[in-house]
């Protein structure tokens, strides 16, 4: 582990009065989570989209709060450090602020989130204000929101017209005076995001919103080059591990089926002694067999 202090969201704000940017990654177990810790990433989101990337879904609607939280405590074990974000599912926030708590308390509670994250406008500032008070961080997630990607049509830009921009730039501020602690901005100009970000204290975390924003942060295999789930097109890839990892897979299969792998170098041979006592232990065994068998025959 990197043993360094733990990330709060004191240690953000701080970042964000200093200029100095913030790390975000998607991370959906604890091996994974292991490694984002030991390499210093800031904060790490079990984000919603591990319906999409890791089950094989056409949306993040799928997932369920059981294994978002379930998930979360995985990553948590592996980052212990990491400001960790749970990503609230679909409708485990929308129907009542009651709903909205209860939920939200399974994720700082048994996962030990230092905050939830839920797709938001100023139809849910109730929701944050309730929430808020009853002691939950809220980092609230506006612009394209992939839990109502179907009232919008896809994958768009939010925010291209002056009133639709206006909108999330009020919204952002409600979200403020409602309690949250930090904004998620996704796809939205980045004219818009850096409006967001100049007027506001919280820090604001941008995907495909411009370098303006407080922080960054990528769905972990879009920029492994891993596949699966929605990559943005300006999505920077830090590695191409598809092929890579294809071409590993192949190589094992080959390996197997030719007869190359395991060598006595991956085998664990027995004692010569010990062989040699299993192979009299059989023989005795054999001769029992037999000598009850033939007890049978003269009965």
């Amino acid at each position: 582990m990197s043993g360094r202090r733990k990330i709060t969201i004191g240690t953000l704000r701080a970042r964000k009065r200093e200029g100095q940017k913030i790390s975000m990654l998607t991370c959906y177990d604890f091996s994974t989570a292991r490694l984002m810790e030991e390499a210093g990433i800031d904060s790490v989101l079990v984000g919603d989209t591990y319906a999409e990337v890791c089950l094989g879904h056409s949306t993040t609607l799928p997932a369920t709060v059981e294994h978002m939280v379930t998930l979360t405590e995985a990553v948590r074990r592996g980052a212990p450090s990491a400001y960790l974000v749970g990503d609230m599912p679909y409708l485990s926030y929308q129907v009542s602020p009651e709903d909205a708590i209860r939920n939200a308390g399974l994720f700082m509670a048994r996962a030990g989130c230092d905050c939830v994250k839920v797709e938001v406008d100023r139809r849910l500032v109730k929701t944050v204000e309730a929430m808020s008070a009853a002691t939950i961080p809220v980092m609230a997630h506006l612009g394209l929101k992939p839990q109502s990607i179907q009232s919008v049509g896809g994958y768009k830009i939010q925010g291209k017209q002056a009133g639709d921009a206006l909108s999330i730039i009020e919204d952002a501020k409600m979200m403020e005076h409602a309690g949250a602690v930090a904004l998620l901005l996704e796809a939205v100009p980045v004219e818009v995001a850096q409006i967001v970000t100049e007027s506001t204290a919280l820090p604001v975390i941008g995907i495909v919103s411009g370098a303006s924003c407080d922080g960054q942060v990528v769905v972990l295999h879009d920029m492994l080059g891993y596949g699966g789930g929605h990559p943005p097109r300006s999505v920077k890839q830090y590695a191409r591990l598809y092929e890579q990892l294809v071409e590993a897979f192949r190589a094992y299969a080959t390996d197997v089926t030719e007869g190359a792998f395991p060598t006595s170098r991956q085998s664990v041979p027995m004692d010569p002694a010990e062989y040699e006592a299993l192979q009299q232990a059989l023989l005795d065994s054999r001769k029992d067999a037999a000598r009850v068998t033939s007890d049978r025959w003269e009965a």
